[in-house]
């Protein structure tokens, strides 16, 4: 389901030196492709397919010459503007990717690829380097997640909390260093809300950010298996 998104030039706001990244990466090696610049997330390219009810399921790290169109399109979805607020010419999307695409790695914007069509749009960034952290007490590898799913024929049918859970098992699996995975969807917004709830993650708390206030969502690691 779609959730509100944190601005993300304010995501890439605090500027770190290559010192500072190497103490922020993850300790322990991914099975990804070695030869990859690091990432602050990882390698997510080299993340395997997953098996789910509706399909096998990818991230694919967007291409914002091939995939702009696309999820700009998305973006003037009404259902999404209202939480995205990115309505408008390629342009705006084009100016919220390239931070992203461009930069060190902490936030990694993907495509959902489901039986090989593209469906939804994802964020998987380090909610321990984003502003975010100013609001809850964060640990050292923790990792956020925004989702908007792109089609209406796709959305109220159950499919954000089968591919929430999915992605969170694919952050978990792939991030050792990572012992919970983080969400912040707009209050308002009750299917995203309960569409994390039934993927496994709990309610920590409400948290004011700018521009909405949000359902602070924890899924732990110790508990992947019993939520």
């Amino acid at each position: 389901m779609p959730t509100a998104d944190s601005s993300t030039e304010d995501t890439l706001d605090l500027k770190l030196t290559p010192e500072i990244l190497a103490l922020f990466a993850d300790t322990v090696p991914e099975e990804a492709d070695e030869s990859a610049p690091p990432g602050l997330v990882g390698h997510v390219a080299g993340w395997p397919a997953a098996a789910t009810a509706a399909g096998a399921f990818r991230l694919v790290p967007v291409v914002v010459e091939r995939d702009l169109e696309l999820v700009s399109r998305w973006m003037n979805d009404p259902a999404v503007a209202e939480f995205w607020e990115l309505a408008g010419g390629p342009g705006v999307t084009e100016k919220h990717l390239r931070p992203q695409t461009e930069g060190d790695g902490r936030s990694v914007p993907c495509l959902g690829v489901l039986d090989g069509t593209p469906m939804s749009y994802w964020e998987i960034y380090r909610s321990d380097l984003d502003p975010l952290a100013r609001h809850y007490p964060a640990r050292p590898q923790d990792i956020g997640v925004h989702l908007l799913i792109g089609g209406v024929a796709d959305r109220a049918r159950g499919l954000g909390g089968t591919l929430l859970r999915t992605v969170c098992d694919l952050v978990l699996d792939n991030r050792p260093g990572c012992s919970r995975v983080i969400a912040e969807p707009d209050l308002r917004n009750t299917p995203s809300v309960a569409a994390f709830l039934t993927a496994g993650f709990r309610l920590y708390g409400e948290v004011e950010l700018p521009g909405k206030r949000a359902a602070l969502m924890i899924r732990d690691r110790a508990l992947r298996h019993l939520l």
